[in-house]
């Protein structure tokens, strides 16, 4: 992204040499800092950017610059350089932000404002950032951006705005909070005083007070005609019968000014200007580059030096002088005149202005800068020019995500040429797909594959065709075909190299996620983990992080807490460790090990992750983050017993949900049902029941497995509810189906939790050994990975359950400790025995996690930074462990452990 930003536009232009001193135009933007946002509002000429290059210079503040065009609309482009400008007054600020835009799919953009500015209200010192020119904006979701930037604005943070035209943003409501400052137009008109200053020290006149006022009268204070016609009046003897005869309006002024200014110029400074206006920039060797055969002998760096000391409405971009740019204003109108006088000069050499264009566009092409070079083809009419350019732009544009301005650039180009390009019409198809232009997409692929007919490289019709193919697989599973999705994903995969990892990488991820909706688990996984290997080898780890998730969720549906646990934490240290700032992905691995932490019964580091997630969020999350992290939360809520909160923050995530290629295997309306369940609100249950169309008799699918045995559950608090018996042998009969289903796919997470299910139903029917035995199999399975809240979560039945499973020695160590977490009052009589030695307190599953550490003669420290805990978080688990254990010190705690046989 970095090498595709244009450094110019972030400088801030430096003051002109004699300038006017405004003191009370200061004065007012200072006193402004105390506001939320600056607003100077005036049309063109009125010295808006000359007046805020001069406050920021001396307002003690650092001071971010943006300078903004019309390219600047695309929300990407215009965010990635709002970046880019504040971070040489805040390093580092909105890396991951950046770094958030080239995931596969970016977040809304409010939520990446949101992490930028919680970024920037961590400013030590208050900063000010200055958007010069935003009329050139006209883009809705920019408007929107700003208008939510300005909203939500840090205290450490003052916005100054300058443009043409009042921004679309609630001024009236910000004038009546006092956080709006204003200049208008009858504000920045010079005095008599500043227009004298003006005109006979800046612009090194000699006029007397009467030519000053009447001057000013005229121009009415409007800066740019009092400088225009200060450069009529330069050399002049009439000066006096010169103002004297100076009417009109601004624009009949402006129209006379120029043709004085131009008149009085050489032929080859005209000539210079006129040809060179065409340029939204200009350097001295661009300049040459265009003007070929004009002003042979003098360079153009030169040429732009004495433009710039005869004050030509010239710009300094930098302050090496390097780069300059007409005042906008008159280069409007030096192009009017351009287009006007091209066809009288053509015969005089240089006024070909498509051919100006093209050498323009050559010189960029040249000298890396390809925007530049594609928008002087495509004004050129050079549309084979301008599509060779837009194809070799198209890798980095992808890699970047932005292919909003990409596929711009293209809309440009002829419909047969596009067509008749193959690696343009799959560009063009891949830039609607990331637009969510779905349906338009296939007729371009057709195209592409036409085209290929013309192609003679077998490489290269090899590397198009796995794009295509890749396309349709992407297109199938957006669609929910996952047929479709597997035959076209396999067909990418075996037309391209081995070799091809960054093309392989999203084939082999859609072919496993279309795995993992089918219910083939083993292969979603590995075509997965194919997937995180290509990213990796071809260099982009912020793609091979966001395969975690999808890792992770398989192991948990297996069963393999543990398994998906290592694949979080592998993941985030390389997150961390990366070698510069935190990859996007890195809040996704803390929320991950968040919801397992809570599965496994600690509550205290699942919430600790959750925040630290949060911190992290969407600065730092994958585009689903947001409705995931509410989802997780909403969990958390329900097992602490905010059931109210839980259902706040489930419609939360709801709001928040976007369709995605990856499989929705937990539905929102399922989770909510659920919660609802707890609560005793069966109408509402029902109704869900009625809407889902869901029955004991359906054909049973991995898709809709979290929904059927949430009908078991339905029909379990049914009878509970004082309803008949029926309901619960229903349920028995839903839930061996749902066992046999979810065993036969190898799903042991859900095999746990039916037969939690199973082994309550049967309690409830008065049937204990039938209950047992069920128990007894969820407890051998669940005992290894740590599950503890599949359990507790059921609540006073299951602590009965778990009491009787105690007396009879069932996993008694597991079994205690699964008591535990219900509170002390569900912990049965202890037995007597023989060695009072074992008569000590259950430990937590975290404090035998954090024991077995202790075991394998980790320090405190290596602890902590295995298990993410402070070490002060540490030390109180060790003193807990030593007063349930009975002991002193590390070795002895270690000792009792084995003794007992918790290690």
């Amino acid at each position: 992204m970095a090498s595709l930003i244009l450094a110019a536009k972030l400088y801030r232009p430096p003051p002109q040499p004699n300038s006017v001193l405004r003191a009370r135009l200061i004065a007012q933007l200072n006193t402004g800092l105390g506001r939320k946002l600056t607003l100077i509002s005036a049309s063109a000429g009125f010295g808006k950017t000359t007046l805020v290059s001069a406050w920021a210079a001396a307002c003690g503040r650092p001071v971010a610059w943006l300078s903004l065009d019309a390219d600047d609309g695309d929300p990407a482009r215009f965010l990635t350089y709002l970046i880019a400008a504040l971070q040489p007054v805040m390093p580092g600020v909105g890396a991951g932000v950046l770094a958030n835009l080239q995931s596969t799919q970016p977040p809304h953009m409010d939520a990446l404002l949101t992490a930028l500015l919680n970024e920037i209200s961590t400013a030590a010192n208050p900063i000010v950032l200055v958007l010069d020119d935003f009329h050139e904006i006209d883009s809705r979701p920019v408007d929107q951006a700003l208008a939510f930037l300005v909203e939500h604005l840090p205290p450490q943070m003052h916005l100054v705005i300058a443009t043409r035209e009042d921004p679309p943003l609630p001024l009236a409501r910000l004038r009546v909070r006092g956080q709006l400052s204003e200049l208008r137009a009858a504000d920045l008109r010079f005095s008599l005083p500043e227009a004298g200053g003006f005109l006979n020290q800046a612009m090194g006149l000699s006029l007397s007070l009467d030519d000053i006022g009447a001057l000013d009268a005229r121009t009415e204070g409007w800066i740019a005609g009092l400088q225009l016609a200060a450069l009529s009046i330069q050399g002049r003897a009439d000066t006096g019968q010169f103002i004297a005869s100076f009417t009109g309006s601004h624009h009949f002024v402006l129209d006379y000014l120029v043709e004085e200014v131009l008149r009085r110029q050489s032929e080859d400074v005209q000539a210079f200007l006129l040809r060179t206006s065409l340029l939204e920039r200009m350097c001295g060797p661009l300049c040459d580059a265009v003007l070929q055969p004009v002003g042979a002998g003098a360079s153009s760096q030169a040429m732009l030096e004495s433009i710039q000391r005869a004050n030509l409405f010239i710009v300094p971009l930098d302050n090496e002088r390097r780069w300059y740019r007409y005042h906008h204003l008159f280069a409007d109108l030096l192009r009017q005149r351009l287009q006007q006088g091209a066809a009288s000069a053509a015969g005089a050499g240089g006024w070909d202005i498509p051919e100006l264009h093209r050498r323009a566009s050559a010189w960029h092409a040249r000298n890396g800068a390809p925007a530049d070079a594609i928008r002087h083809a495509l004004l050129a009419e050079d549309y084979e020019r301008a599509a060779g350019l837009i194809e070799l732009a198209w890798p980095a544009m992808d890699a970047n995500f932005q292919t909003s301005i990409w596929l711009g650039w293209a809309k440009g180009l002829p419909e047969a040429l596009i067509r008749a390009r193959p690696l343009l019409s799959v560009g063009y198809a891949w830039a609607l797909l990331n637009a969510g232009a779905l349906e338009a997409t296939e007729a371009r692929l057709r195209d592409a594959e036409v085209a290929l007919g013309s192609v003679d490289d077998n490489a290269q019709i090899r590397a198009l065709s796995g794009s295509i193919a890749t396309a349709r697989a992407y297109l199938a599973q957006a669609f929910g075909d996952v047929a479709a999705t597997l035959a076209h994903g396999q067909r990418a995969l075996d037309l391209l190299t081995d070799e091809d990892h960054l093309r392989r990488g999203p084939a082999s991820a859609l072919v496993g996620l279309a795995q993992w909706a089918a219910g083939d688990l083993d292969a979603a996984y590995r075509s997965l983990a194919a997937a995180m290997a290509g990213f990796r080898k071809s260099g982009n780890p912020n793609f091979a992080i966001s395969c975690t998730y999808g890792l992770a969720d398989i192991r948990v549906t297996q069963g393999r807490l543990r398994a998906a646990i290592s694949a979080y934490e592998t993941s985030l240290q390389l997150a961390l460790n990366a070698g510069g700032p935190m990859l996007p992905g890195t809040s996704d691995m803390y929320l991950g090990l968040g919801e397992l932490c809570r599965e496994q019964g600690d509550l205290e580091t699942a919430e600790r992750l959750l925040l630290k997630s949060e911190a992290l969020g969407e600065q730092l999350g994958l585009s689903d983050w947001p409705y995931r992290f509410q989802r997780g939360r909403a969990r958390l809520r329900q097992v602490q017993g905010d059931l109210n909160g839980a259902l706040v923050m489930l419609a939360e995530a709801e709001r928040l949900y976007f369709r995605s290629p990856v499989p929705d295997i937990a539905p929102i309306a399922a989770m909510r049902a659920r919660v609802w369940v707890l609560q005793g609100r069966l109408p509402e249950v029902l109704s869900w029941v009625r809407e889902r169309g869901l029955s004991v008799d359906d054909e049973l699918t991995f898709l809709r497995e979290f929904e059927h045995i949430t009908l078991a559950r339905v029909l379990i608090a049914g009878y509970a509810n004082g309803q008949e018996a029926q309901p619960l042998h229903d349920a028995l009969r839903l839930l061996e189906r749902l066992l046999q289903a979810a065993e036969a796919g190898g799903r042991m997470g859900s095999v746990i939790e039916v037969l939690v299910l199973q082994a309550l139903t049967h309690m409830a029917l008065g049937s204990s050994p039938a209950a047992l035995s069920a128990l007894a199999r969820a407890l051998a399975l669940a005992e290894p990975e740590g599950y503890v809240r599949i359990f507790v979560d059921e609540g006073p039945p299951m602590a009965r359950l778990l009491s009787e499973a105690a007396t009879r020695d069932m996993l008694p160590v597991y079994t205690r400790t699964l008591l535990a977490a219900f509170g002390p009052q569900t912990l049965p009589p202890k037995a007597v025995s023989p060695q009072p030695v074992t008569e000590v307190d259950p430990l937590s599953p975290r404090e035998l996690e954090l024991l077995r550490l202790v075991a394998q003669g980790l320090s405190n420290q290596e602890i902590g930074e295995r298990l993410f805990l402070a070490l002060d978080t540490v030390k109180g688990h060790n003193r807990r462990i030593y007063a349930k254990l009975q002991v002193q010190r590390r070795t002895e705690a270690v000792a009792r452990a084995r003794e007992l046989g918790l290690i």
